[in-house]
């Protein structure tokens, strides 16, 4: 296919600041917001749909979507000289009591979704009839981290044939090669502009690149990709490289079922226009660990209390959490998101059976 050269929109650009679509994307009309809920016209902006497995053109460096700078060498220093890069010893012992409890995948009802933590920010998904992977990282150790604390929550060998796997951003801890290398390669991949190359060098042949605030559509799913508060980085010279961000699944021929998965992001607006473009989000898949020392990681990781407060800026109505239990990446103690996310979820006085704060392993449906 033709190549062409997109120009992304700036860094927080808004409804009113949408790109002219191209000839060969279609235009999806935007449901009704709620009142009071969105833009004063009352309607979201009608989404972007690309075809599956386009190739395109993208600039060099996404940088200009930064919602804040990157650190740089005084706040490396001064981590450097705080050495709070892990959980002191008394933080660690909570390792034997994280949740783990693997149970066989439920069976995929028609007009059901049914989600099932593997760890960190892998699920599996079952949605109008796929099998979605997000994110997946089967690996027992990623560069730089040591080895998971917990194994992952569903054997490889008992997964269903997986039809898609969407990709949040490249990170060693959503980017896994190993994992990937396990897939067919005529596996549907969605993920963010620029990481269709590398994608591809590796052999996969249906590789669909999106920017924010677009969409493409598989078998009656849509896979809309949205903005997040992060960043991206492979090596020592691609920062940025490629796009960052969440995606947002819905079943558009069947229950109408709408899931909404982080990926890996700090706390900030994008959330409510994610969920004024977006009403009626099902569930929401949000980040609560890898957050301590709050100075260097507040940008690009969401507290457990910020997550709390962002499934309620998107209007979702379940929570699931994730990130956490995992990989030992930053400094809070290894047990402490769960409490805290629980104590915040109570607060906001939220029906407590829509805090889907499963052991890894676990399912649950809607």
């Amino acid at each position: 296919m033709t190549e062409r050269t997109e120009t992304p929109p700036a860094a927080g650009a808004g409804p009113a600041e949408a790109r002219p679509v191209e000839p060969e994307a279609r235009l999806v009309e935007a449901r009704p917001v709620e009142p009071g809920a969105g833009p004063a016209a009352g309607t979201v902006p009608r989404a972007q749909v690309r075809p599956v497995g386009e190739v395109r053109a993208w600039p060099r460096s996404f940088a200009d979507r930064l919602t804040t700078p990157l650190p740089g060498v005084r706040a490396f220093a001064r981590l450097a000289r705080e050495g709070a890069f892990r959980p002191d010893p008394e933080g660690l012992r909570g390792i034997p009591d994280l949740p783990y409890a693997p149970a066989p995948l439920p069976p995929a009802a028609p007009g059901t979704v049914s989600v099932t933590w593997a760890g960190h920010a892998s699920w599996v998904l079952r949605i109008g009839g796929l099998t979605v992977l997000t994110d997946p990282v089967w690996s027992r150790r990623i560069l730089g981290t040591p080895a998971r604390m917990t194994p992952v929550g569903v054997r490889w060998e008992d997964l269903p044939p997986v039809d898609a796997v969407v990709i949040s951003h490249n990170h060693y801890d959503h980017l896994d090669a190993p994992t990937l290398r396990r897939l067919p390669r005529d596996t549907a991949l969605f993920v963010p502009a620029g990481l269709g190359r590398w994608c591809r060098r590796r052999g996969f042949t249906r590789v669909t690149e999106l920017d924010w605030w677009e969409s493409a559509e598989l078998d009656g799913v849509r896979f809309g990709f949205v903005p997040a508060h992060h960043w991206s980085k492979r090596s020592l010279l691609d920062a940025c490289r490629t796009l960052w961000g969440g995606w947002v699944l819905t079943d558009a021929r069947g229950s109408g079922g709408q899931v909404y998965f982080a990926g890996d992001t700090g706390y900030g607006h994008w959330f409510g226009e994610i969920g004024r473009r977006y009403p009626g989000i099902d569930l929401a898949l949000l980040p609560i660990g890898a957050y301590a020392p709050r100075w260097w990681l507040r940008d690009v990781h969401t507290d457990p209390e910020e997550a709390v407060r962002a499934c309620l800026d998107l209007g979702a109505r379940r929570m699931a959490p994730m990130h956490w239990a995992t990989f030992v990446l930053s400094a809070e103690p290894v047990m402490e998101p769960l409490r805290r996310v629980r104590a915040a979820w109570a607060r906001a006085a939220l029906p407590r059976e829509h805090l889907w704060d499963l052991p890894i392993g676990a399912s649950r449906a809607f």
